[in-house]
């Protein structure tokens, strides 16, 4: 054998044996391997190393589930150690995929935007592929058709879709039927399983009305978010209906309707706070409009919480650096972008072949500083 035709052959140094076919993967799997040729690794080479099929690597590089998790690991193991990357143009042309997500959304919160993305882009590097994120005019006539060419045009493998885009069946359609795989951030299971995110808002938001009575609530005031987000919806069910079992009713003058924005938290704020019989306690359906009634009350010289209890919804960064911290419902927004995307790259793997069940998530009440008994 030539001296060039070992290095052709064998590339790692490790706990490894030298035979006429090259270097072999080390008989101990915990030993660590290293990289010393000057070209790249291939996929041939992870395969040797792991003693699988070059179809078995394939299968995990794309996330397939037929893999057993063992096995798994033992590639990835190796793959990280000796630095192998997959060509995206070989790897594409190979499974006839684009390794391309999208992000549509049409939303005012900027902050939940960033969280669902970086959720997203953690799933989505992990497994190889990248995000193209889109926003959206859901008030356009034509916006299903512009985000069908959007789809089209990037050859996207599938699509998360945020509130309250998501919320609209007929783009969802409208998308499958393009041939994009979609999965649906939802407050409510609006799909089948498979295509779904669903967060129970409303269950969240009645531990907020339980907290709010706890205390010796009774004059609270509600801000719901927008009346085209199904979220709002959800959120208004759970703390109204569980304070009616608490025996309270929400009369129409202390329910005001916000846009989920901080300008708006204010201006329903003011409407409230400039009652006679002001409210001792103010539920906001999201943090940044949670923070417009703390602008509010600073006005008027109220002191949250010894004159005003204020309660949000998200835990936002927001939440716990304001002064006092937010009391407020904690929505795990990452993570639900990174199940979403989970989910979908799951689903492309298999070609929608494997069972894929529910997903969902049930937020919770954090209690901080902004809440008190009210002022006897």
């Amino acid at each position: 054998m030539g001296r060039n035709a070992g290095k052709s052959q064998g590339m790692v140094e490790s706990k490894t044996k030298k035979t006429k076919q090259g270097v072999q993967p080390a008989t101990d799997a915990a030993a660590p391997l290293t990289w010393t040729l000057k070209r790249k690794p291939t996929i041939n080479d992870v395969a040797r190393l792991a003693e699988v099929s070059k179809k078995t690597v394939s299968r995990v590089i794309n996330q397939s589930p037929f893999v057993k998790d063992d096995t798994r690991e033992k590639i990835d193991a190796i793959i990280r150690q000796i630095g192998y990357a997959p060509d995206p143009q070989a790897r594409g042309l190979a499974s006839q995929r684009s390794f391309l997500l999208g992000l549509v959304y049409d939303n005012p919160n900027a902050q939940y935007i960033v969280n669902i993305q970086n959720g997203v882009l953690e799933a989505s590097r992990k497994a190889g592929y990248e995000l193209v994120v889109h926003p959206c005019d859901r008030s356009n006539p034509r916006f299903a058709a512009d985000v069908k060419r959007f789809v089209e045009r990037q050859k996207l493998d599938g699509v998360v879709l945020l509130p309250p885009v998501s919320e609209n069946n007929a783009l969802a359609e409208t998308l499958a039927e393009a041939g994009c795989r979609v999965v649906r951030i939802v407050a409510a299971p609006l799909d089948q399983p498979a295509n779904t995110v669903v967060y129970h808002d409303w269950k969240a938001a009645g531990e907020v009305a339980d907290h709010l009575v706890d205390l010796g609530h009774r004059a609270i005031g509600f801000i719901t978010g927008p009346s085209f987000y199904r979220s709002a919806h959800e959120r208004a069910r759970g703390f109204i209906d569980r304070l009616a079992a608490h025996g309270i009713t929400l009369p129409p003058e202390r329910v005001v309707e916000g846009a989920y924005t901080f300008e708006s938290g204010d201006a329903a704020a003011e409407t409230l706070l400039g009652r006679p019989d002001r409210p001792t306690a103010i539920f906001a359906s999201n943090d940044e409009m949670a923070a417009g009634v703390y602008k509010a009350a600073y006005r008027r010289g109220l002191v949250i919480p010894r004159d005003l209890t204020v309660i949000g919804f998200d835990d936002s960064a927001l939440a716990s650096r304001m002064c006092p911290t937010l009391s407020t419902v904690r929505s795990p927004i990452r993570d639900m972008g990174r199940m979403a995307a989970e989910k979908l790259i799951a689903r492309i793997a298999a070609g929608d072949a494997a069972p894929i069940g529910a997903s969902e998530v049930v937020p919770h009440l954090l209690v901080r500083e902004s809440s008190a008994a009210p002022a006897t």
